[in-house]
Order: C-alpha cells, then sequence, then structure tokens
C-alpha cells in the first residue's frame, strides 16, 4: 500500500509502507476489514502487535493532519512492543520526527501517532477533548469494559471523507477476558453494559489467528513445542486460542455438560427447602437466584434474574411475581439473603433492605437478611460445590452459567477473585450458597429429608418441617439472632 497524503510536503521521501512491511495473510484480512471495531489474534504468535502497529500506521497516512493513538496497560509493556516494533521496523524515511518524551511520531503528511498507556482505571481521561481517527489496543483484555468506552468517544475525527474505527490485539484470559470475548467472539453485549440494547454485532469483527498463520512460525518446531509444554489453560489459550479456558481462570473445573442440568429435568418438590440471594445493585444491575436442596443433597440454582435501574420497591416486585413453580402456586421461600451493602446504602428515608423487605413481606416473602460476604470462603465453597457435583446451575441461568468461567484470580490474593464489570451474577450466586451452608457439612434441610419415610406429600411436608427444626438447632452455628435462616 503506497503512502497517500492530502498535502505533501517538499521533503518527501520516495518510501512506501509496502516497501517495508508485507502483511500475512491473516493480518491482511484484519487490515482489510471495514468493521468500526476490530479484534485480531486470539493465540500466541500470529503477529497482533505489529499488525496493530502498521494499522495505525495506515490510518494516518489516510489523510493529512489526523491523529492516531496505540495504548498499552503500562509503559513498560507499552516500551517493550510498540515502541521497540516501531524503532526497530519503522524506516527514519517514514517520518518526520519521533518525540522521545511525549512519545509521539510525526508523520511526513502531518498526522501523528501516540504511544500511550492507562495503568490506572482513571488514566482514560488523559484523553478528554482529544480526537484520533484511530485508536489501537494492544492486548485489550488487560483493559476494563470502561475503559475501551470511554475510548470509543475519542474515536472522531473533523474531516467529512475520513472514518473513525479502533481495533484491538490480545489472548484470552486476563480482567477483559469476559467483556471482550461477549463483544467479538459471542457478538452479545457485554456483562456490565449499561445500554446493552445499543450494541450492533454488524460494528464488531474478530479475526482469529494463531502460530500456523505466520509463516515465520509456523514451521517453528521448537516454539510449537514450547507452547504445547505449557500448563493446560495457557496452552489452550496460547497455542489454540481457545476463549473458554484462559491463564488464570478460577472455576477451571467448570463445565456446561457436567454442571448445569435442563430446567424441566430439576423437578423440584413443594416441600423441598428453598431460599432466595441477592446482589443489590441499580446503574449495575441487581442479580436474583433462587435456590433449592434436593434430598441427595445437591444445591440446584434454578431460576435467575438479572436486570438494572430497578426501584427496591420494583425489585421485590419482580421477585414475588416470579417466586411461583410450574403450576403457579407460590413457592415456600425460607430465606432471601441479601449482599450487605444494601443494609446500609438509603434511598429516602429507608435501607435499601428495609424498602425491599416491605415488598417481600407484602407479597408473603421473608425479609431479606445480610448475606454472608466471606469473599475467599464463598468461591472455595463453591469451587468445592462444583468439584463434587453438588452444585448444578439450571439452563435458565445463562448469565451465571457465562459469568462464571470468565472469573480470573485477583493477584494481589490468589484465593479471590478479581473484580470486575459484570460480576453480579457470581456475586449473587456465592452469596446463596455461602449464607445457606458450609463447606464439609450437609445443611439442615438435607440431613431432615433423609429421615423423612413417608411417601404422601402431606405427611412428608409435616414430618420435614419437624425435623429440620430439629437439624437445625443440632447443627446451626453459634449466630445473632437476627442473622438466624427462618424456620419453615
Amino acid at each position: 500500500m503506497g503512502i497517500k497524503s492530502d498535502k505533501p510536503r517538499a521533503k518527501k521521501r520516495s518510501c512506501k509502507i509496502s516497501d517495508f512491511y508485507e502483511p500475512f495473510p491473516r493480518q491482511k484480512e484484519f487490515h482489510d476489514s471495514a468493521a468500526k471495531y476490530r479484534l485480531f489474534g486470539g493465540a500466541a504468535g500470529p503477529g497482533k502487535t505489529k499488525a496493530l502497529l502498521y494499522e495505525a500506521i495506515y490510518q494516518a497516512h489516510k489523510h493529512a493532519g489526523v491523529d492516531t493513538l496505540l495504548l498499552r496497560r503500562t509503559y513498560p509493556e507499552l516500551e517493550a512492543s510498540l515502541i521497540t516494533y516501531f524503532r526497530r521496523d519503522v524506516p527514519r524515511e517514514l517520518y518526520d520526527k519521533y518525540n522521545e518524551a511525549k512519545h509521539t511520531v510525526s508523520w511526513l503528511n502531518g498526522s501523528t501517532t501516540r504511544f500511550a498507556y492507562c495503568d490506572s482505571e482513571s488514566d482514560v481521561y488523559r484523553y478528554q477533548g482529544a480526537e484520533y481517527l484511530f485508536i489501537g489496543v494492544d492486548e485489550l483484555t488487560h483493559f476494563t469494559l470502561k475503559q475501551w468506552q470511554f475510548l470509543t468517544s475519542r474515536n472522531r475525527c473533523r474531516l467529512k471523507a475520513a472514518r473513525p474505527c479502533m481495533a484491538g490485539a490480545t489472548n484470552p484470559g486476563n480482567i477483559g477476558h469476559a467483556w471482550v470475548k461477549a463483544l467479538w467472539v459471542d457478538r452479545v453485549p457485554a456483562p456490565g453494559m449499561d445500554r446493552p440494547d445499543q450494541y450492533d454485532a454488524s460494528e464488531y469483527e474478530f479475526i482469529h489467528a494463531t502460530i500456523r498463520d505466520n509463516p515465520l512460525f509456523k514451521d517453528d518446531a521448537q516454539y510449537h513445542k514450547t507452547l504445547g509444554q505449557l500448563p493446560e489453560p495457557l496452552r489452550r489459550a496460547f497455542l489454540d486460542g481457545e476463549w473458554d479456558v484462559y491463564a488464570g481462570q478460577y472455576f477451571d473445573i467448570f463445565a456446561a455438560g457436567r454442571h448445569t442440568v435442563r430446567p424441566e429435568q430439576v423437578q423440584l418438590d413443594p416441600w423441598t427447602p428453598r431460599w432466595i440471594s441477592i446482589d443489590w445493585g441499580f446503574e449495575h444491575p441487581s442479580a436474583v437466584y433462587w435456590h433449592a436442596t434436593r434430598s441427595d443433597g445437591v444445591v440446584v440454582t434454578y431460576r435467575e434474574f438479572v436486570q438494572n435501574r430497578l426501584s427496591p420497591r420494583m425489585l421485590a416486585a419482580a421477585i414475588a411475581e416470579r417466586s411461583v413453580d410450574r403450576l403457579g402456586r407460590a413457592e415456600r421461600i425460607r430465606d432471601v439473603f441479601l449482599s450487605p451493602d444494601a443494609f446500609a446504602q438509603r434511598t429516602a428515608d429507608a435501607s435499601i433492605s428495609e424498602q425491599l423487605g416491605d415488598g417481600l413481606a407484602t407479597a408473603g416473602l421473608p425479609r431479606p437478611t445480610p448475606a454472608d460476604n466471606d469473599r475467599v470462603g464463598g468461591w472455595m465453597l463453591m469451587y468445592q460445590a462444583l468439584e463434587c457435583d453438588h452444585w448444578l446451575i439450571a439452563e435458565n441461568c445463562p448469565r451465571l452459567i457465562e459469568n462464571l468461567p470468565t472469573l480470573t484470580r485477583d493477584p494481589a490474593n490468589v484465593e479471590d477473585v478479581l473484580k470486575c464489570d459484570g460480576d453480579d451474577p457470581s456475586d449473587a450466586a456465592r452469596y446463596g450458597l455461602k449464607s445457606a451452608l458450609e463447606p464439609g457439612r450437609a445443611p439442615a434441610d438435607v440431613l431432615a429429608a433423609e429421615r423423612v419415610t413417608a411417601v404422601d406429600p402431606t405427611s412428608r411436608a409435616i414430618w420435614l418441617r419437624k425435623f429440620s427444626a430439629e437439624e437445625s438447632r443440632r447443627v446451626a452455628p453459634v449466630v445473632p439472632r437476627r442473622w438466624r435462616p427462618r424456620g419453615w
């Protein structure tokens, strides 16, 4: 591709991009894509960073006097990748100057390319007020959805003939895995999007590439061997570019075929112990889950409701409306566990929990009690329950099923899950399991069910209620009265 300039300078040298960069077929597919938002790569070795750099160069030469931006999460990463590629591969004849202090290239036609980074969440606001014809983000999954969304607001150009666009290059994994996978791989709104109805799949294109698409490495047996010897999650992510498993994944044992069940196969009896867990939110969605303990001790999460911008009373009405069985009969909900922050937050004169409780009580449901917010203990309990096949999730809980496999370990505390946008479903499920169960011990209702021998539903319900009370007194931990689970 030749360099085109709207206002060529007299000192412009006779140099073409094609003289020093000939893209591989997958790289060319990336450059030729007309999508507004492109994602390239998905595995190690296909030339992702190089393609991103030259896309910025292409874009800077389409029009004179425009600005382009290339980003990494930290400066050391920026210097070791994009800046190194620029210094090593881009001939001096192609550009006017490079400002070492500002990390900005001035091209011969007056356009610029800026190398920058976003070390903290708020660093994106450095670019507020700026406009860039092209923004490229290397290792996009290192960025958060909020950072990406803000950067899209900077992707603009005053020239009518220009077509602003953005691109990312990345491997699976890290904090942005869930939202990147959603937007480009699954082609659905990302978890945490404020306006999911505004998502337009036609604006996104994923050009999948692996080491096999790079002629320089595709026959490199030693490099293939190196990648093949990585731990399973890394191997599948870096060698094959798989998005369903990756390094740092917390619930690496989760498998839909093993841990999910069709809704019609749940088949809960009317007397089956049930409870609800809620992660409260307004701008962020409230996530609500219904759980039940089968007679064999398996906990089934059998219903979900996830929606934002609902007042506490509106949320209570939505929960009550859904707390019915297949025959339309009201379910006997034993407890409602609510995220502890809702007991402190207030709108008007009452706390969130008080307003929600009033609405639930009016519908005949229990008032909420504070959920157990032991994060490490809760995640471990969930992991153990999956490992022992003691927790099933109904397929009509798609947000939870999608969210669980995307959670990553917190580098600062590997026993905890790294908080991220869109983790509300998993937090709500954690509240439900950790508040109602204890690792290594069957809940009182399960122990009670094992003692019931009656077959008649009415007799069974009576005896189950009696034995549940006895088992609760025997196995219940010592807790403040107001936190004690409600009996039947």
